[in-house]
């Protein structure tokens, strides 16, 4: 026989469903929980105790909750008995006051009213995510506030701090996920929707990324940078630059970049810190194109994919370091990451061979482990 703890189970389950109904203005209509048939078989008394349990929480007892109606049926074991057939809130009282959820609800119903009076196009989020307007009940004022300047101003061109909303200057930064899915509907028709981060999809500046990188020909750093060969600066800025380089080496890590320090000699060269998957800032810097493109990674799964990644962007790209024979050379059985990527790479034969190798045996070589003589012998002769 159910009991009152499975009761309150399902009648929370229908929660959600009360509140949609809510903002749709329908009705309180009689809510029935679906109950079990079956009862204890085994003697009258324990079956009395069930019986006396599921009534102590109802509404003739408590004064508020579910109903219960009975009914007399005839039992194989225990003879004629007064089974419950029907476990039922009359009203939406009963329903909210067995819930414990008056006070939520008040407040839900007062948020609803002020989010339609604002923007009365956001009823149908509000019916598919009654919770999140429950999750930001305190909120509301200042993202309708944020919500309104948007409306007014769809493509500000301001830092997120630099907004002028009387809000805290950090709030718009703590509550991007909501104000991101109203203002997609809000201003859906300036939004970029290809766009993932908030700062690029409303229209916002923002901190770009900063491209690291070497100057490996001095006549280039003193020319065009006044002999400084160590420079960051932001990704747009990067994408313009127009030096006479003829070769580009991406390298993984950061350490690696300080060790290009040691390399020969290499004219019309840089050296880029890719700092791992984030060379996809590098996507748009269209004079790589013609240039010659050498990407050196770790080797284990995740630097092969990151290779895999880059050369999607610049299909010329040559790994370095990264084959069979410098792994056999220095590996020094250190364990890798695990992969989930099932999807094939963009990599050549030889260089899926030893992905494939790597991902079964979990190994990897990190770059930082080939010797400097190897690294200069390569490039002595490149």
């Amino acid at each position: 026989m159910i009991t009152p703890k499975e009761i309150k189970d399902k009648t929370e389950r229908k929660y959600i469903s009360f509140l949609q109904s809510l903002v749709e203005q329908r009705p309180f209509e009689k809510l029935v929980i679906r109950g079990d048939k079956s009862y204890t078989k085994s003697s009258l008394s324990e079956f009395e105790k069930e019986i006396q349990l599921i009534h102590s929480q109802s509404k003739e007892k408590k004064g508020f909750g579910y109903s219960l109606d009975f009914q007399k049926v005839k039992t194989k074991y225990l003879g004629v008995q007064d089974l419950p057939v029907s476990i039922y809130f009359d009203s939406e009282k009963d329903f909210l006051k067995f819930l414990g959820k008056e006070k939520e609800v008040d407040s839900f119903k007062l948020n609803v009213e002020i989010i339609l009076r604002e923007f009365p196009e956001l009823k149908d989020w509000i019916i598919k995510n009654p919770k999140k307007v429950l999750d930001n009940a305190n909120e509301w004022k200042n993202i309708l506030q944020v919500c309104q300047y948007f409306k007014q101003n769809p493509k500000p061109n301001f830092y997120i701090r630099e907004l002028p909303v009387k809000v805290h200057t950090k709030f718009v930064e703590r509550n991007k996920s909501i104000i991101r899915e109203l203002l997609d509907v809000l201003i859906s028709e300036h939004v970029k929707s290809e766009e993932k981060e908030f700062e690029n999809r409303f229209n916002l500046k923002y901190a770009e990324p900063q491209i690291r990188f070497k100057v490996l020909d001095k006549t280039i750093s003193d020319r065009f940078f006044s002999g400084i060969d160590d420079i960051a600066i932001p990704v747009s800025q990067f994408e313009k630059l127009d030096l006479p380089i003829f070769k580009v080496l991406v390298v993984e890590n950061k350490t690696t970049l300080y060790t290009t320090l040691t390399l020969p000699k290499m004219n019309d060269t840089i050296a880029i810190f890719g700092s791992g998957f984030s060379v996809f800032n590098l996507k748009n810097v269209r004079w790589f194109d013609n240039l010659k493109l050498l990407y050196w990674g770790d080797i284990d799964v995740q630097g092969f994919e990151i290779l895999s990644q880059f050369r999607t962007y610049f299909p010329q790209t040559k790994s370095v370091f990264m084959d069979k024979q410098t792994f056999d050379k220095f590996f020094e059985n250190d364990n890798g990451t695990p992969t989930n990527i099932s999807t094939k790479l963009n990599l050549t034969n030889e260089e899926q061979e030893l992905y494939e190798i790597l991902k079964t045996n979990n190994w990897r070589l990190e770059q930082e482990k080939i010797p400097l003589e190897y690294v200069n012998k390569y490039f002595d002769n490149e």
